[in-house]
């Protein structure tokens, strides 16, 4: 079931609510249960057949904690040891299994069968392994199966994120609570946000990068329909993605439970690694605490850190799935980091004090480079990457291709300029939590957009009913998210 679709807006969602705020008026638990199951209907929807993965694997991993935290307690390493990596094997197992049975049916036609990708199944996997390895370290699980079961499927996050921690869910299932009228407008107003980014902005840019990737198109593309489509893309999948998580994060206000941020104006970062602390910020967050820092991060050496970086970007591509073009992708983003944090390393050997021109130039490189990366990123095969590769800088002329015309490059910049300058949705909430907090605090809102920053009034609520609108006339046909796909 797609967010962006008449049934969720107006069937699911006043359902859900209806049945949560009943059930958890006098016995909370009843809460906890009916939103646990209306998650199974919600992921069950478009395909039952993927329900007995997502049951099945919530009961193991489930089953497996519970092991896990006596077996530390008792003081048994070992039996511990082996059950964690028993179960991390399985659950990557599992997760390769359906991510690359099409490779492989590719690769050995006869021997493979191909498979269809249950969706979500890399969040909810990332999301159990968290769970068991500090599990393993503390010793404490998640005793009650109903409240393990909503924290992996609670439907706002687990087709497409946030990745959620268990430390950050677990104890606000716990003690659930009914949102006031004040959080549920915050949290209706964000929502409309998101579903405005995806319906709107993001399915607007669409066919434009879709017509200038399109392999034909690409094989002779000019400068002109090159720079359009790349930027078109690097704009798509952000409205696409960060739409998807605002309105999970506003879906989930409205039930009481704070979600984890996932964007905070990632381009607009003046280098590689800040925008890797901005972009898919939850996944970001997993890498670094259960892969780069479990390799030794930055403890043993110059060149172990640029080892480490590399593997756990490539890991990172390969997570997203099958194919050169993500492998090539987080081999791009791994080289982009070894090269900031080489150069750092150089400007504090050499003393390099910071220029006022440097934030700017600092933005523009990293933009470019996140555009070269979403080239390898969003191509069908490497081939297409390089032809629009060499399309950007000229290689095929300077034309363009069919579907662009002066509006269109102008309906970019324009965007393009606003996720650039503009605040991002929590710097508009800034009066209102509407995110688990972090120990890394997001920026404030610029001094000139203070005024502007939002509250209950007539005048918000009329902007959020034209966005609403706006989003309600787009939806004319089913448009899935880009990240359904990982």
């Amino acid at each position: 079931m797609l967010f962006n679709s008449y049934g969720f807006i107006f069937v699911f969602m006043p359902m859900a609510l209806a049945g949560w705020w009943l059930a958890a008026r006098d016995w909370r638990g009843m809460g906890i249960v009916w939103l646990a199951a209306l998650s199974v209907v919600f992921y069950g929807w478009g395909n039952w057949h993927f329900v007995p993965i997502l049951v099945g694997s919530v009961a193991v991993n489930y089953l497996a904690g519970r092991v896990l935290a006596s077996a530390s307690l008792r003081g048994r390493p070992v039996v511990a040891g082996w059950v964690l990596g028993g179960c991390i094997a399985a659950n990557l197992g599992v997760l390769a299994v359906f991510k690359y049975a099409d490779l492989l049916a590719d690769a050995a036609p006869g021997w493979f069968a191909r498979l269809a990708l249950p969706i979500g199944i890399s969040f909810f996997t990332f999301t159990q392994i968290a769970y068991l390895v500090d599990t393993a370290r503390t010793g404490r699980s998640e005793r009650s199966a109903a409240r393990y079961l909503l924290f992996v499927a609670y439907f706002p996050h687990l087709i497409a994120g946030p990745l959620l921690h268990h430390g950050e869910i677990l104890p606000q299932l716990a003690a659930p609570r009914r949102a006031d009228h004040r959080a549920i407008a915050v949290g209706v107003t964000i929502f409309i946000f998101g579903l405005f980014k995806k319906a709107v902005l993001a399915d607007g840019i669409a066919p434009l990068a879709d017509a200038g990737f399109d392999p034909a198109v690409a094989a002779g593309i000019g400068a002109v329909g090159a720079w359009v489509a790349v930027v078109a893309y690097t704009l798509q999948i952000y409205f696409d993605f960060s739409g998807y998580s605002d309105m999970a994060i506003g879906l989930s206000l409205l039930f009481g439970i704070r979600l984890p941020a996932n964007f905070e104006s990632p381009y607009q970062a003046t280098s590689i690694t800040a925008f890797w602390r901005r972009w898919h910020m939850t996944l970001s967050r997993f890498l670094r605490d259960y892969l780069y820092v479990p390799l030794g991060g930055s403890r043993r050496g110059p060149w172990r850190h640029y080892l480490n970086l590399m593997v756990t970007m490539l890991l990172g591509g390969v997570w997203h799935g099958a194919g050169w073009n993500f492998l090539i992708w987080g081999g791009l983003h791994g080289g982009f980091l070894m090269l900031h944090h080489g150069w750092r390393a150089a400007c504090g050997r050499w003393r390099m004090a910071p220029t006022g021109i440097g934030r700017p130039a600092g933005c523009g490189l990293t933009l470019v480079c996140v555009m070269i990366g979403w080239v390898f990123f969003r191509a069908a095969e490497p081939g297409t990457a390089l032809a629009m590769l060499a399309g950007l800088i000229g290689w095929h002329g300077a034309g363009g291709f069919a579907d662009i015309d002066p509006l269109h490059a102008a309906m970019l910049l324009g965007l393009l300029g606003g996720v650039l300058l503009l605040p991002n949705v929590r710097q508009i909430m800034a009066r209102e939590t509407i995110a688990v907090p972090s120990a890394r605090q997001p920026p404030g809102p610029p001094r000139w957009a203070q005024a502007g920053l939002w509250r209950p009034g007539f005048g918000w609520a009329g902007l959020c009913f034209g966005m609403f609108a706006a989003s309600l006339l787009e939806m004319t046909g089913v448009s899935p998210f880009l990240y359904f796909q990982f």
